[in-house]
């Protein structure tokens, strides 16, 4: 009765949630003389449907996330229309995930995991995506103590605009060169200034709205 009684848990499980991990391990440890009792097996167990269901859930909350944090930089930027359609794309995912969640983590806790684990996530993803993406503007300042002028004609040769300051550093004059371009373009820069000064210095930020 100990071998067999495990087996008709199974049995129940599977048509409960599927292949239950859990069921199949309690039916190994009942073999070894191990007892379990149903509600354990039924409680703790996870089976195909419900691990399937987590990671589409993980999935979904890493998508409507990560599209959050790049709209959220949109609306910084003041791209209105990005913003919108991200918004718009983002909530409904949300809705999407939510009508799935709500129902069911009470019957089945995990998926509150899988669903703090994608928001978790999405929040990193979002940062990554924004960096891969390079679009919008940024500020490149650069610090020259010996050849700004050349370094400022080449700048401007590839079609930025180039504003100078006079300033004093530790060992003597420099020169700031500053620089509004676009996220895209901020390598090809930082090689030629590399290029030029090798020793140069330089910082960037984030631009807001860029406009003339």
């Amino acid at each position: 009765m100990s071998i067999l009684y495990p087996i008709i848990i199974q049995e129940s499980i599977w048509k409960f949630d599927r292949e239950a991990w859990i069921g199949i391990f309690s039916q190994e440890k009942s073999n070894s003389g191990f007892p379990i009792s149903s509600n354990y097996v039924i409680y703790t167990g996870m089976g195909i449907g419900t691990l399937l269901t987590g990671i589409l859930i993980f999935l979904a909350r890493i998508v409507d996330v990560s599209l959050g944090t790049v709209r959220t930089i949109s609306i910084v930027q003041g791209r209105v229309e990005t913003a919108f359609l991200l918004g718009f794309v983002e909530v409904s995912v949300w809705l999407a995930v939510i009508a799935s969640v709500m129902d069911r983590v009470k019957e089945k806790p995990i998926l509150g995991v899988f669903y703090a684990l994608g928001f978790s996530t999405g929040n990193a993803v979002g940062i990554l995506l924004e960096d891969r993406v390079s679009f919008g503007h940024i500020v490149l300042r650069i610090i020259s103590p010996q050849r700004s002028r050349e370094m400022a004609e080449q700048i401007r040769g590839l079609g930025h605009a180039v504003t100078t300051f006079q300033g004093e550093g530790a060992s003597g004059p420099v020169t700031e060169l500053y620089v509004m371009c676009r996220k895209s373009d901020l390598k090809r820069i930082v090689a030629l200034v590399k290029c030029i000064e090798p020793d140069a210095f330089y910082t960037t930020e984030k631009a807001g709205v860029a406009g003339k």
